[in-house]
């Protein structure tokens, strides 16, 4: 996994899945449950499921354990196999943001480097959107951000692979 921010507004981070493009996307959109921490929570209970509505669109959204729902994402973009962009509506004080003037956006591209390895990289742009804070958002806490999420997209991703 490599991590990279050329421009103080955005990061981003690669890795290398050793699956086909098509099981890597659709891994991504369709998993996501899985791969998003039940810890990363803004609900006032815990998180019984996280849903990704692959769709333009769609939102992403986490169900509570009481049925309580936190939407904190849509959708903008669904090009299987290769792209997915969607709105990142959480503020730096870790609350949903209602103004979508102040979102940034999160752009995944899935890209066949060989038949059986795809090359997904995330970028998380446009962070000064969200105003006071926002520098908060570039921190490549291999602990906490998207190399934790990406990390654990590669193990369901492989792990699917090898199970089917």
């Amino acid at each position: 996994m490599t991590t990279t921010s050329q421009d103080r507004t955005q990061l981003q981070v690669d890795i290398s899945v050793d699956v086909p493009v098509e099981h890597a996307f659709r891994v991504f959109t369709e998993q996501f449950d899985q791969i998003k921490p039940r810890e990363h929570n803004l609900l006032a209970v815990p998180i019984e499921r996280t849903v990704l509505e692959p769709r333009a669109g769609g939102t992403i959204y986490d169900v509570g354990v009481d049925g309580s729902r936190c939407t904190w994402a849509r959708v903008l973009v669904h090009e299987p196999p290769h792209r997915l962009v969607f709105t990142w509506d959480i503020s730096p004080r870790w609350q949903v943001e209602p103004d979508p003037g102040r979102a940034s956006e999160v752009e995944i591209r899935f890209v066949a480097a060989a038949p059986e390895r795809t090359t997904v990289t995330l970028v998380h742009r446009h962070l000064d959107r969200h105003g006071e804070g926002w520098e908060g958002f570039t921190s490549l806490d291999s602990g906490n951000g998207w190399p934790l999420y990406l990390e654990r997209y590669r193990a369901v991703a492989e792990r699917l692979a090898t199970d089917a």
